[in-house]
């Protein structure tokens, strides 16, 4: 769904003032999961030096590696619209670098939630048997899948509920009435 024509209506943007805007949210998004994903991405690549590695099963060692490479392509993932912003930086594309960006991302952040989820059934195996690890990963695997796909889902579905829809462009928002 195409809504330059409320952004101009409402917001009063052109669709450069509305590129720059999405294009500075996201990097502001990216910051914060950046930090996170490459440190996971660092811990887990230390893990097979820790003595107590030996100790896990073969399956465990596989989780391990599908883990491993979740977190790396996450980290890839919502790494590589700095580099593509770096590369095309004025060459006039900024429309491609926020849609192909917002494609990244979406991506990277499903793998962060694969890696995350790993993550926990690996610790959770070690700490306190295959048991409470198949329960902690299926737990965290629905906080994730309800909270980053699903909710978000539901809300995509229903028709804008906007405040501003009525609205002009510079108009002060007028206070909820109090109940």
């Amino acid at each position: 769904m195409d809504d330059s024509s409320w952004n101009q209506r409402v917001r009063g943007e052109t669709e450069i003032q509305r590129l720059d805007r999405n294009w500075a949210s996201l990097l502001q998004e990216l910051r914060v999961v950046q930090t996170g994903v490459q440190l996971l991405t660092g811990f887990l690549m230390v893990l097979p030096f820790q003595p107590r590695f030996e100790s896990l099963s073969t399956s465990m060692r596989v989780l391990y590696l599908v883990v491993l490479t979740a977190s790396i392509c996450a980290t890839a993932l919502l790494v590589a619209p700095v580099a593509a912003h770096r590369l095309l930086f004025r060459r006039h594309q900024l429309a491609w670098l926020v849609s192909a960006s917002n494609q990244l991302a979406l991506t990277g952040v499903i793998l962060l939630g694969v890696a995350l989820v790993g993550v926990a059934v690996l610790l959770f195996d070690v700490v306190a048997g295959p048991v409470a690890a198949a329960v902690a990963g299926v737990v965290f695997g629905a906080l994730f899948i309800g909270t980053w796909l699903v909710r978000p889902w539901f809300a995509r579905r229903r028709p804008a509920q906007d405040a501003f829809d009525d609205q002009q462009p510079g108009a002060e928002r007028a206070d909820p009435p109090e109940r």
